[in-house]
């Protein structure tokens, strides 16, 4: 997983940063494009993955090159010039990274057990009770951005919180990403119009609470 903290770095986090011996690549997918159908098209998830995510990763990549040989010179203003789009589009392959990973076909999505199950009734009285608290407030993200389900280290709890754009959960909250979802138009625009509710209705459905419940144990 990519980290691209918003906050001021460590020197050491800089130079994980300004790397290129491993560039960003587009992680395939665990199932097929239709997979998550009828809830996600598979034409949108074939344009969101190969095309929306690629263009992150490319132009992070892009950015990454010359950041690094401008780290090389000393040349501060092309770095400060350059954290916006690394932002941006870090921000955007760190997000969709998670996305597809919490993504699975409608018969294998199981309400979530064990820990993560209390942890839900402890902070929220109920699962459905959090997916109506997350679902309207992803669906009132203006503009575009992201809804997530992230866990606060400090206080042992889940919490709901939205980003803006492409911005990181965890570099701009501190929140350990649990669950996201994406209300970019072009996650849902192709199958539901500018009906963004709807959209968020139907997530639910291809949610792989087994992958959170591996990211609920990590973070903790």
């Amino acid at each position: 997983m990519y980290k691209f903290v918003a906050r001021p770095l460590s020197r050491a986090a800089s130079r994980r940063m300004l790397s290129t011996s491993s560039p960003a690549s587009l992680p395939p997918l665990a199932h097929a494009y239709d997979a998550y159908e009828p809830a996600i098209s598979a034409t949108i998830m074939e344009i969101h993955h190969s095309k929306h995510h690629a263009t992150y990763v490319n132009n992070l990549n892009a950015c990454l090159e010359k950041a690094e040989e401008a780290s090389k010179t000393g040349d501060a203003n092309t770095l400060i010039a350059l954290a916006p789009a690394i932002k941006f589009n870090g921000g955007g392959h760190i997000n969709h990274t998670l996305f597809w990973e919490n993504l699975c076909p409608a018969a294998e999505s199981n309400p979530p057990t064990g820990d993560l199950a209390a942890a839900i009734d402890a902070a929220f009285g109920s699962f459905d009770a959090m997916k109506a608290e997350m679902s309207a407030k992803s669906v009132a993200v203006q503009g575009s951005g992201w809804g997530w389900l992230g866990y606060n280290k400090s206080s042992g709890s889940l919490e709901i919180a939205t980003c803006a754009n492409q911005d990181p959960l965890e570099a701009t909250t501190g929140l350990v990403p649990i669950v996201g979802i994406d209300v970019w138009e072009h996650a849902y625009y192709l199958q539901y119009k500018n009906v963004r509710p709807d959209y968020v209705k139907e997530i639910w459905s291809v949610i792989d609470w087994g992958c959170a419940e591996k990211r609920f144990a990590a973070a903790k």
